[in-house]
């Protein structure tokens, strides 16, 4: 008979790292200080006059917002001899993906002229995405500059529900902590691919985003290039879809807004308004598509089931394009621009949890009607 011997092994010995409270001034080795992204006791917290308050009372609400004409100054730029001479500044230049993303070092937002304002523009809508690093006068500047620096291209949207710092309701302000960040229940993941208030009639442009307190590790933002996303598709599919027209609205969150906590954060009546699937770029003249998960209720003319499938193949198709996509990593004093027609983005709340707050400003110029991508298509 034969004798099966039984080796038992000793568990290796391991060590746990124990992080640094948010509330430890020294932080990790390499690291930004807690206290330089925005950490520490709320007591001395620096951005307090910063937070998201609530404004008009219930009761107090406003019209609809009107149709502008808009000029966007990356047409400016077009005629520029240099449309790139604004980063000849830059002492570092890195691309993220070949289709979008690229991180800069060395230029001052803060400190640019109107020329340069117009390539930035440009640049912005031919990149996707830019992240402006190390913006140390564009964060002291203040409100009344951040509003100056967003109207240079655009009407300053006013969020219907979100809060804003008393004084600057142009400032859409978001803040999570340990109190106010949860695990969605519901779903596997709070990941959202959207475009920023894509329901308007005139819906954003060149959007900035920054954030004054950041998780140390965690709270990063994914961005998915429309363009590209389009690219990938079938010649004939996408002749099919510039002939589509989808319903985009914003009742489900001021209605959601009504019967909650938020209730007396409404400020405006949300529209329903009908966009194309495929727009067109009006300084690029690129095509790409533009549907909101969040906004898109269903293609016009089309039953739900049918409608459904259609959307639901192209949510999935921008999701899984990870060729077409790239990830930031908050850093103190970075400010990200995007081009909100040509481009999706989806925040992490992988934080969720964490004692520390994410604490951030979105600028948030409006720019035209979509331009459909076909020629005659009606949108009234």
């Amino acid at each position: 008979m034969s004798t099966t011997t039984t080796t038992t092994e000793t568990p290796k010995s391991f060590t746990l790292t124990v992080h640094p409270s948010p509330n430890d001034p020294k932080g990790l080795p390499g690291q930004p200080t807690p206290k330089e992204r925005g950490q520490g006791p709320f007591e001395t917290y620096p951005y307090k006059d910063l937070l998201p308050k609530v404004f008009p009372q219930p009761g107090e609400i406003g019209s609809p917002l009107e149709d502008f004409e808009h000029v966007d100054p990356g047409h400016r730029a077009l005629k520029h001899p240099n449309p790139n001479a604004f980063l000849e500044k830059a002492t570092k230049i890195t691309h993220l993906a070949p289709a979008i993303g690229t991180e800069v070092e060395g230029v001052n937002l803060a400190k640019l002229t109107n020329d340069e304002r117009d390539q930035l523009a440009l640049a912005v809508a031919r990149r996707r995405v830019m992240i402006f690093r190390d913006q140390d006068d564009f964060f002291n500047a203040g409100g009344k500059f951040w509003q100056e620096f967003g109207s240079y291209y655009g009407r300053l949207h006013v969020h219907p529900t979100g809060g804003h710092p008393e004084g600057l309701p142009e400032i859409h302000m978001i803040y999570r902590d340990e109190n106010t960040v949860y695990y969605d229940t519901e779903n596997i993941t709070r990941s959202l691919w959207h475009t920023d208030m894509s329901h308007e009639r005139q819906p954003p442009g060149l959007t900035a985003f920054f954030l004054l307190a950041h998780p140390e590790t965690g709270g990063d933002t994914f961005f998915a290039s429309g363009v590209e996303a389009l690219k990938r598709l079938s010649p004939d599919f996408v002749a099919y879809l510039r002939t589509l027209k989808q319903i985009q609205s914003g009742i489900d969150p001021i209605q959601y807004s009504r019967g909650g906590t938020r209730a007396r954060n409404v400020r405006r009546d949300c529209i329903t308004t009908v966009h194309p699937v495929v727009r067109r770029h009006p300084v690029t003249g690129e095509e790409s598509l533009f549907i909101n998960r969040e906004m898109t209720k269903s293609i016009v003319g089309y039953k739900k089931q049918e409608s459904d499938l259609i959307l639901n193949f192209l949510y999935d198709h921008i999701a899984a394009g990870i060729d077409s996509q790239c990830r930031v990593k908050w850093a103190p004093k970075t400010v990200v621009l995007w081009d909100n027609r040509n481009t999706l983005h989806s925040a992490l709340f992988d934080y969720a949890g964490s004692p520390e707050r994410r604490h951030g400003a979105r600028i948030t110029p409006q720019a035209e009607r979509p331009i459909p991508a076909l020629d005659g298509l009606k949108l009234d």
